[in-house]
């Protein structure tokens, strides 16, 4: 029997998932929650194989959770669903260590046979968000102007970005405006936002 933790904070999907899975002999979904915050210490509790994990949660996002989740319970591998298919976040996944990622509008059947692949020690992608990922192009961004921005994002200020990376207020910001202009971006915020959605920082 595959034990199976299911995270998706749609009440109404939540249960049709719960349902779905329940038809199948060789699965038992024994938690189903609807805050991200609450995955990893109901998995340290019930020990599942497989968590099927929405990538969007309230509290803690989906990818977050899965990444702690491997450190905290490597042996439970992790299936994340999303309603939209982009490649920056594939790629988040499988440095959060995914085994599984698909897109919420697949067919219902082909759940239950990602969630075996995976407890199987399989890799299950929807084919298209493979396909889409192949072909993004690398990031235009350097090293440098990538770090900047990720500490951005993180809540720090130039200056301390500054004092952190051992360089100049000046130099930050001129990493920063550059970050946009290659970004083809409004402003920093929309900066982090392109760049995370393509899974460049």
């Amino acid at each position: 029997m595959i034990r199976v933790l299911l995270a998706e904070d749609m009440r109404i999907l939540r249960d049709a998932l719960v349902g779905l899975l329940g038809l199948e002999d060789d699965l038992e979904v024994v938690a189903a929650l609807g805050d991200g915050r609450e995955i990893v210490p109901a998995a340290l509790r019930l020990r599942p194989d497989v968590a099927v994990i929405d990538i969007e949660l309230p509290g803690l996002d989906g990818l977050s959770a899965a990444a702690e989740l491997h450190e905290r319970l490597p042996e439970c591998r992790t299936l994340v669903l999303t309603g939209v298919g982009r490649p920056g976040n594939l790629r988040r996944a499988r440095a959060a260590h995914v085994s599984g990622f698909m897109v919420k509008d697949s067919p219902a059947a082909d759940l239950a046979g990602a969630v075996r692949t995976v407890a199987g020690g399989g890799l299950v992608v929807d084919p298209q968000l493979a396909f889409a990922a192949l072909e993004a192009s690398g990031s235009p961004l350097t090293d440098r102007e990538a770090e900047v921005l990720r500490l951005t994002a993180a809540g720090s200020e130039p200056p301390e970005i500054a004092r952190q990376v051992g360089l100049s207020y000046g130099t930050v910001r001129n990493y920063l405006a550059s970050a946009v202009t290659k970004l083809n971006a409004r402003n920093r915020v929309d900066a982090i936002r392109i760049a995370a959605e393509a899974g460049w920082i």
